[in-house]
């Protein structure tokens, strides 16, 4: 019999607990829907009041993975839903607001990614984001090499950047900003994309073609566009090992010397949130929020 769990009230249908989904650790659903259950109240402002686009492996990262952006189909009624725009017409999206809604989300094995706008708001960002990908043999250390000099660029702005690894190769940059058409982030994010190719020959690419980046970071500004979306900060991802899109500190970023040290596993998470709490707990902060120069 699949069990039945009461979350907030809400009877949840949680199945095959034990199925392993990370074969590489023997790290099983149960343990999945354990780990979103230990970080939601660091996960979920992060998700509240903005559209789920779900990437789902529900036989693991070696099975079947496939985004849902629409409602899934079974989804409660008690699940909040919205009607967001899109290019070809309008759609339906769940938006995850409590516990009860995250693990149902979760009991569908899925990572999490949202867009740099909220529902109320939508194609008016209040985030920028950065996405740092390596181009082999580049790893996570050139990653951190670019950030700090996006760091201190974004700052000369008065934009202050926080940290997250993307929970596979490189690393994510966040900054609040005041609301502000995508367009416009876009249009300003490649701006400094494009500066940091120019002051860092050979080690940095502001373009996605496959064979200009061996070697460079990809720096990728195209995330705040408004029909884009990101890995959420504290989701797991469809890896060989449970990794996770973990917040980082500057002085983490400024001393990785090797890739290990910038790779964090579920239940390395925990841990850090009673050390830190959340790094990326500044992006709600109003006051940090600044405008695009």
């Amino acid at each position: 019999m699949t069990p039945i769990t009461e979350v907030e009230g809400r009877r949840l249908a949680l199945s095959n607990l034990e199925k392993v989904l990370y074969p590489a650790t023997g790290f099983t659903k149960g343990e999945v829907l354990h780990y979103y259950a230990t970080v939601a109240d660091a996960l979920l402002p992060h998700l509240r009041d903005r559209p789920v686009s779900f990437l789902r492996y529900p036989d693991g990262p070696d099975g079947q993975v496939f985004f849902t952006k629409n409602v899934p189909p079974g989804t409660p009624t008690w699940v909040r839903t919205a009607e967001v725009p899109r290019s070809e017409g309008p759609a339906r999206m769940v938006v995850v607001q409590d516990l009860a809604s995250l693990m149902w989300a979760a009991n569908l094995v899925t990572e999490f990614h949202t867009p740099q706008w909220t529902i109320d708001t939508p194609g008016v960002a209040d985030r920028m984001v950065f996405d740092l990908d390596p181009g082999a043999p580049a790893t996570v250390v050139e990653c951190c090499e670019v950030a700090l000099w996006l760091r201190e660029r974004l700052g000369r702005d008065g934009i202050e950047a926080y940290a997250k690894t993307s929970g596979a190769k490189g690393l994510h940059l966040l900054a609040a900003l005041e609301p502000t058409p995508s367009g416009e982030v876009s249009a300003y994010a490649k701006e400094l994309a494009v500066e940091a190719e120019r002051v860092l020959p050979g080690r940095v690419t502001h373009r996605m073609t496959k064979d200009l980046r061996a070697g460079k970071v990809f720096v990728d500004f195209s995330q705040n566009a408004a029909r884009k979306t990101t890995a959420t900060p504290y989701t797991l991802r469809a890896r060989p090992e449970p990794g996770v899109s973990a917040p980082v500190t500057w002085d983490e970023v400024g001393s990785c010397a090797r890739p290990a040290q910038l790779r964090f596993l579920a239940p390395d998470i925990a841990p850090r949130l009673q050390r830190y709490g959340d790094l990326l707990a500044p992006l709600f902060d109003s006051g940090r929020a600044g405008p695009l120069p």
